[in-house]
């Protein structure tokens, strides 16, 4: 029988909530009875990627505005991790980004290369007035 996680959590602008987002990500890696891989390199993996995401949100998406907040949605089947980010910003074109060349001095951008190297599926859409950055992560 398929059992379904579903998480769905909303926190202020501020890096503060970094690494309880990344916890969160730590433990569900953990819990997961699908996932047959290597847990703890998985739960690092997990941490990392929604660390990455909340933070290119936080800054880049929502201009370092602690007025907005990021809201955090996971979802896990026996198939699939499904992790959102939701900002609200003005959005970007992720596939431009993601091919763009970083430089070893080059401050940023590294993050969604890690995102869509760790990742099996990444886009960047929008559901009603917020942008999504959609992550799945096959576990089989």
């Amino acid at each position: 029988m398929s059992k379904l996680v579903k998480i769905d959590i909303t926190v202020p602008n501020q890096t503060k909530y970094l690494g309880m987002i990344g916890r969160i990500g730590e433990s569900l890696a953990y819990s997961l009875e699908s996932y047959q891989g290597n847990r703890r390199e998985f739960a690092y993996q997990l941490n990392l990627v929604l660390t990455e995401a909340l933070a290119n949100a936080m800054r880049h998406a929502n201009d370092c505005d602690p007025d907005k907040d990021i809201r955090v949605s996971i979802s896990a089947s026996d198939q699939d991790l499904v992790i959102k980010v939701f900002d609200q910003g003005q959005g970007f074109d992720i596939e431009t980004l993601a091919k763009l060349k970083a430089c070893a001095s080059d401050e940023g951008g590294r993050g969604i290369k890690i995102i869509f190297k760790l990742m099996d599926q990444v886009r960047y859409t929008q559901e009603g007035d917020r942008n999504v950055l959609e992550m799945t992560k096959h576990l089989h």
